[in-house]
């Protein structure tokens, strides 16, 4: 579980990253880059935010990051083939319950940035493609700097991220096998009973200790 924390914050400076609006024209890795210290100064200067006060980590959640993330895509990869054996309706409550679970865990982990900094790498793509992984890592006070990359699409709204990759593993795929786990168990609608019963339980909590 310490790992996984580890990943999600990690997960979340570079969900940061890609906080606020852009022109559609605009590289996703420039985009990236003019943005991020924005977002990460905020969370390291607000009180509120290291204090762990959900209500101020959810707006700041909500207002800069959550509107960048392609949250069904996201789901969709996440719950892998049962995806399509899902009901629209069905679709549309497990895409809001996960959406649900990252903004606490992600609230949890904003909190946690201190002094850490990105650093990007030269973007490997051709100026046409609609999907680029946008290479980075994070510069820790102590250890070794923490390899973080992800995946954004270009959409009519512009670039959305939809996985991301912390020391090797993909965010979805790590949620992937639970997924399947509780769908052999109890189908989607279980699946999204036990995301609610999550989320219920995480409400309750200080989001520092959201876990």
């Amino acid at each position: 579980m310490k790992l996984m924390k580890q990943l999600l914050a990690m997960a979340t400076i570079a969900f940061a990253a890609a906080a606020q609006a852009a022109p559609a024209v605009e590289a996703p890795d420039v985009l990236v880059k003019r943005i991020s210290q924005d977002v990460i100064d905020t969370a390291k200067n607000d009180k509120a935010i290291q204090a762990g006060d959900i209500k101020r980590v959810t707006e700041l959640v909500e207002s800069k990051i959550l509107p960048y993330v392609d949250f069904q895509r996201m789901t969709a990869l996440a719950a892998g083939r049962f995806w399509r054996d899902a009901t629209p309706d069905q679709q549309k409550q497990l895409s809001s319950e996960f959406r649900t679970l990252l903004i606490y865990t992600y609230s949890g982990a904003l909190s946690q940035i201190k002094n850490e900094t990105v650093e990007f790498k030269p973007l490997r793509a051709d100026p046409a493609d609609t999907e680029v992984e946008v290479r980075s890592q994070v510069n820790v006070a102590r250890g070794e700097p923490v390899p973080l990359n992800y995946r954004v699409a270009k959409t009519p709204t512009g670039w959305k991220i939809y996985d991301i990759n912390v020391l090797g593993a993909w965010l979805v795929e790590t949620y992937k096998s639970s997924f399947a786990s509780e769908i052999s168990k109890g189908g989607i609608d279980g699946l999204i009973k036990t995301l609610q019963a999550k989320n219920k339980a995480l409400a309750s909590r200080p989001a520092a200790k959201a876990k």
